[in-house]
């Protein structure tokens, strides 16, 4: 039998791929957001940065940070009726209005 493949980003061709538009340089604004704890933030996936990156399944979620840990952030979120915390770096996420 072989072995079925399944890793990080499976069946995420979609999810983790940029409009042509979007495509090119990630701006300098988007690298250097800095949140503060108590903030609300939506998961927004950046495709060309590995590092730090959540779960494609938690994309456009809801969050508050409720921690940081050295260049990333902690969200917690909630998935169902369960709490969860993401490690995210900064770049994968906006400012909620």
């Amino acid at each position: 039998m072989v072995q079925r493949t399944g890793g990080y980003r499976k069946k995420s061709r979609d999810k983790l791929s940029k409009h042509p538009r979007d495509r090119g340089k990630i701006s300098t604004t988007r690298l250097m957001q800095i949140f503060e704890i108590g903030d609300k933030v939506i998961i927004k996936i950046e495709p060309a940065v590995h590092k730090a990156m959540p779960h494609p399944r938690y994309k456009g979620r809801t969050g508050t940070v409720t921690e940081k840990r050295g260049d990333a952030v902690i969200v917690t979120i909630k998935d169902g009726g369960k709490t969860k915390h993401l490690i995210s770096a900064p770049v994968h996420l906006l400012r909620a209005k």
